[in-house]
């Protein structure tokens, strides 16, 4: 009886187990279609503003902005990465730590001062137990970050790099692409790079666009550019909460089914046990029956 009840007790677990499983998949399905729908409209947003940019970098006047030039040295730099508060997301928290640490190195070993600001309680414990202790740390970003929120770190970022206290932004996060992929990058914010280039025929296009600046192109970019960087910034930290949701959702599936994959086997050998131990039974009284007859 041991041994049923043995198995009946870990069936009743692992029972217990994938209630919690299925309720936090139901929880992150929910917020997984929420974030998708901004990190969606804030992608369209960033493409259009961004192509704008380009647009105007591409027209054929003399454009500048302190954003859009690159630094000839870079002597201080800083690595921003996010990552999520909370685990059991798969592999979520680890493939952007894996790649900002490869990325830390390549910046300590070329410019001189490299600043850390990590982004969730997993990154933040994960460097401390690396012995790296890191410059800024932040966790009150979650599921839903703000614009607002962002807005007040892309202010100081943009603060810092316009008065050459800052000369390279490197995120690392994770994109999202569609529910199907999602992959950890390394991107370089700042200084806003990649805009005078693209396709001969879409430069030939934007050559002939003619731009009437009121009251200067100067002015517009003050305005425009600043603006793309802070949309960007964003849309690293909507990529990666749509993300999260989406492996922590894939994960809590997946144990939901191991769960009952589980029970089923568990169950298939208690009725086995059970089985055993009524035939043993049944075999001690008759046994004792005969015993008494004769």
């Amino acid at each position: 009886m041991a041994k049923a009840r043995a198995l009946d007790k870990r069936r009743k677990s692992i029972r217990s187990i994938r209630k919690i499983t299925r309720t936090m998949e139901l929880i992150s399905t929910a917020r997984f279609k929420r974030a998708m729908d901004r990190a969606s409209a804030a992608t369209a947003y960033t493409e259009r503003i961004t192509a704008l940019v380009r647009d105007l970098v591409r027209s054929g006047l003399e454009v500048r902005h302190p954003l859009l030039q690159p630094r000839a040295e870079v002597q201080k730099a800083v690595l921003l990465v996010l990552s999520a508060n909370r685990g059991l997301c798969a592999g979520y928290n680890s493939s952007v730590l894996r790649l900002a640490n490869i990325r830390r190195k390549e910046l300590t070993a070329t410019v001189p001062e490299v600043q850390l600001e990590v982004s969730g309680k997993r990154g933040i414990s994960a460097f401390r137990f690396r012995k790296i202790m890191p410059d800024e740390t932040f966790t009150h970003f979650e599921d839903r970050p703000s614009f607002e929120e962002v807005d007040v770190l892309a202010s100081r970022y943009l603060s810092a790099f316009e008065a050459g206290d800052l000369d390279r932004l490197d995120v690392a996060y994770t994109k999202f692409e569609s529910l199907s992929r999602q992959h950890a990058v390394v991107e370089t914010l700042l200084p806003l790079g990649g805009l005078e280039s693209g396709g001969e025929e879409h430069a030939e296009e934007a050559g002939r666009t003619q731009y009437d600046f009121l009251p200067s192109a100067e002015s517009i970019l003050d305005e425009v550019v600043p603006t793309s960087f802070k949309v960007k910034l964003f849309k690293c930290f909507l990529d990666g909460a749509v993300s999260e949701q989406i492996a922590r959702m894939m994960a809590m599936k997946a144990a939901t089914e191991n769960a009952d994959s589980m029970v089923s086997h568990l169950s298939m050998i208690y009725n086995r046990a059970r089985q055993g131990q009524i035939t043993s039974e049944l075999l001690e009284v008759i046994s004792g029956a005969e015993a008494l007859n004769e």
